[in-house]
């Protein structure tokens, strides 16, 4: 399928899936390797996926990975801002995606260069996220995750996962269209309160999504469920996360959120030659 979305007054138009690199401005995150602790650090990292084929670098100053303890909106903005400046400023052309679940992060990050937001939370944790999606009007990525990191992974439970989240995705949507945001990315969180079978289930019936006429994205790179059944650590789960990124892609995802560019733009391409 092919992708088009708008940011501010420039249209974009993509023939096939894009992918988008995870740039970590965080001491914490699971993945050590992308960890950028300085804006030198973090231009480099930007400028190695850019020329690796990514479409969109997505900047994140808060882990969310299970159990997370959270970041205040003054930290995450001091970690994230500087980044941001200086990535728009090298890179013009770059898209840059902000990861964060503040209204005040999405508004400033935006001011600064940020085209896309990506909020974990459906503005289940900060009402202000919703005005700022709505005020900015910049395309929005719209995900599920139950409860919050800190209490995300207790016990989770649905009737039938797949279901119950285009519901609960599909009256979200229903808000942002009311409210005139028109691009938005559904993306079906992944490890955000999800079992090891949950996620398998959303992998494998990811093209159910089709139904909320959105752009999918998919965000398996390196999680727990690529490297707990294969029984190994986050710095060693590669090959699962281009496997699953593979299957992700047969199945329909049109974005891939990836720690490792090469790799998954390569099999964008293998995909494209198999579908085509």
């Amino acid at each position: 399928m092919a992708l088009t979305f708008r940011v501010r007054e420039q249209l974009y138009h993509f023939d096939q899936p894009i992918v988008m690199g995870i740039l970590n401005a965080t001491p914490d995150s699971f993945h050590e390797a992308s960890r950028n602790s300085s804006v030198d650090q973090a231009l480099a990292s930007a400028e190695q996926m850019l020329k690796d084929g990514a479409s969109i670098i997505d900047i994140g100053g808060q882990s969310t990975r299970p159990g997370a303890e959270r970041v205040s909106v003054d930290q995450e903005l001091e970690r994230v801002i500087p980044l941001i400046h200086a990535i728009a400023e090298r890179f013009p052309e770059a898209l840059i995606s902000i990861d964060t679940f503040y209204g005040k992060v999405a508004r400033e990050a935006a001011s600064a260069g940020a085209s896309i937001i990506n909020d974990v939370s459906a503005w289940n944790i900060d009402d202000d996220m919703l005005d700022a999606v709505v005020d900015t009007q910049l395309p929005y990525i719209l995900m599920h995750m139950k409860g919050t990191p800190e209490t995300m992974q207790n016990s989770p439970t649905y009737t039938d996962v797949v279901n119950d989240l285009v519901k609960m995705l599909s009256s979200k949507l229903q808000v942002l269209r009311s409210k005139g945001v028109s691009d938005v990315f559904i993306d079906p969180g992944f490890g955000f309160g999800k079992t090891l079978e949950h996620n398998y289930d959303l992998l494998k019936r990811l093209r159910e999504f089709d139904v909320l006429r959105c752009p999918i994205l998919a965000g398996v790179s390196r999680k727990g469920m690529i490297y707990k059944p294969l029984d190994i650590k986050p710095e060693d789960a590669l090959s699962g996360t281009i496997a699953a990124n593979t299957v992700a892609l047969m199945n329909g995802a049109d974005i891939l959120r990836v720690h490792d560019v090469k790799p998954a733009v390569e099999a964008v391409k293998i995909v494209s030659f198999v579908q085509h």
